[in-house]
């Protein structure tokens, strides 16, 4: 799913918040792919072009949902 060329944000959200941040990711044209591991534990996918936006994407999310970057 994940390959060359791609980056990775892993991050930790309410299990509630998941179609809410699906739903973001989604409205911003391809940004990233969202794939869910257990619940709130995701793991964001992009093309390594992309990692500046991925990344203010993801920092944006975390000030609106409870949550934290997964190492």
């Amino acid at each position: 799913m994940v390959g060359d060329g791609m980056v990775i944000r892993r991050i930790v959200i309410r299990a509630a918040d998941v179609v809410f941040l699906k739903g973001i990711v989604e409205a911003h044209e391809g940004i990233a792919q969202v794939f869910a591991e257990n619940g709130g534990d995701l793991t964001l996918a992009a093309p390594a072009d992309r990692q500046a936006e991925l990344d203010q994407l993801v920092d944006s999310l975390l000030l609106e949902i409870p949550g934290h970057p997964r190492p």
